[in-house]
């Protein structure tokens, strides 16, 4: 048992140091974190989603913006599309493909962020997510685990933590990168978070 905790951790290991050496992907990091300060900075906000596993990282990324990372500072306006009344009814009457699209219709506007999580990159709802936040003249952030997926069509910025078969190694990586986003917005909104040390 010891020796497959191990190999887990390995792997976990070998995940992050080949998007540490992936420039491009770094890049990619650093522009999301642009469109979300200028967001931000401008008095817009942030929607999320995913689903499953990336639900769960959509909302971490919301109620952190919104809540608190690491130190207190003003709130960020930030939501992501979880609510299950809201899921449930656009499912019955609309098809389980249009809850993020729909939400995205009533409650995005020109300048806000979607934030679209797929591990696949060929989520259907999140596609149309995508597809309806553009049409709204929103900015698109894709995160997803499978270089040159669908997703990549309709986003402005993609970052992919492509780590193996499994959606679990990139999910991994996705939290880290929501967590450097997180910071670097804090950065840049509220230095003084951020003081310089020694």
């Amino acid at each position: 048992m010891i020796d497959h905790i191990r190999n887990n951790l390995i792997e976990a290991r070998s995940a992050l140091d080949s998007l540490i050496n992936d420039s491009a992907q770094l890049g990619n990091i650093e522009a999301g974190a642009a469109l979300l300060i200028d967001a931000l900075g401008n008095g817009r906000r942030v929607i999320s989603c995913g689903n499953g596993g990336s639900m769960c990282d959509a909302m971490h990324l919301a109620e952190e913006l919104s809540g608190r990372f690491r130190e207190n500072r003003p709130a960020m306006a930030a939501v992501a599309i979880s609510d299950p009344s809201y899921i449930s009814c656009v499912a019955n009457d609309y098809g389980y493909e249009q809850v993020f699209a729909r939400f995205v219709e009533g409650n995005g506007a020109a300048g806000d962020i979607l934030f679209a999580i797929s591990t696949s990159g060929s989520s259907p709802s999140v596609l149309l997510g995508a597809q309806a936040a553009r049409a709204k003249g929103m900015k698109v952030v894709g995160l997803t685990g499978r270089p040159g997926s669908q997703l990549e069509q309709f986003v402005d910025v993609t970052i992919c933590t492509s780590a193996g078969r499994y959606a679990d190694r990139v999910q991994e990586l996705h939290i880290k990168v929501i967590h450097i986003l997180i910071e670097l917005v804090e950065r840049s909104l509220q230095p003084a978070n951020y003081p310089p040390k020694g």
